[in-house]
């Protein structure tokens, strides 16, 4: 087969953290597939079709991009941050495994980019200085009871945790309840930053302990990171010593 795929990350929003190895796959393809905003930010030229599609039909979306390049098209399929992040990389696979045989020949490729996690932590300074965990609070892909499962045991466990998808319209009080849960593990002076829109124009960093935060202060263009018992604050930075200190197990 003539054609082939790559599974791309635009990073968190600015074109300086896109990398040279995606800008390369992006010149020289024939289509570009995404959601809607993420097929926005790869520039018209002639030679290239963009086909946006909705952010819920991640897996019809890797289907067709297999399809296309089945047929000799040079197809990138695009997400923001890292593509396997909570993005499009396992989706491709998923299409690959239910997919006809043949595509399995494919040349695919994912292609790492940086993740709104990292650009976030590296604004900050370096809060995932120690082991650390993300988590993505949507209960769309898996109950919310695994979600709060996972937060206890990872605060237990002393990570620092990221948080992908905090807060939305249509679900506002998970987050007030993921505060909840890590006030009850983690007291209320552990210290907790909300990165919204990071690497963009209007982005916004703030920092307040657990018992100062407020369901309020995340969306879904917001990053959460929460601290590990060692996190501190040192000027205007956050950090995570790269010492451990023995975590509480209760």
């Amino acid at each position: 087969m003539s054609g082939w795929l790559r599974v791309a990350g635009l990073g968190p929003g600015g074109d300086a953290q896109v990398t040279p190895e995606v800008r390369a796959s992006l010149d020289v393809a024939t289509d570009v597939v995404g959601y809607f905003p993420y097929v926005a930010r790869v520039a018209e030229r002639p030679g290239l079709t963009r086909h946006g599609s909705d952010n819920r039909v991640e897996r019809d979306r890797a289907a067709f991009a297999l399809e296309m390049a089945a047929e000799g098209r040079r197809v990138v399929v695009v997400s923001s941050g890292d593509p396997g992040v909570f993005a499009m990389a396992s989706a491709v696979f998923e299409a690959l495994e239910a997919g006809p045989a043949a595509w399995r020949d494919l040349d695919i490729r994912v292609l790492p980019g940086i993740t709104a996690m990292l650009a976030a932590a590296a604004r900050l300074g370096a809060p995932l200085g120690h082991d650390f965990c993300a988590i993505n609070l949507s209960d769309n892909l898996k109950p919310w009871d695994l979600v709060e499962h996972r937060l206890r045991m990872a605060a237990r466990g002393g990570f620092a945790m990221a948080f992908y998808n905090p807060r939305s319209k249509a679900r506002p009080h998970q987050f007030a309840r993921t505060l909840e849960i890590l006030r009850e593990e983690c007291g209320g002076e552990r210290l907790i930053s909300f990165a919204r829109d990071v690497a963009r124009e209007n982005e916004r960093l703030t920092t307040v302990t657990l018992a100062e935060a407020e369901a309020e202060m995340a969306d879904m263009r917001t990053v959460v990171i929460v601290g590990n018992s060692q996190t501190r604050r040192v000027g205007g930075y956050v950090y995570t010593p790269r010492f451990a200190a023995q975590e509480s197990a209760g």
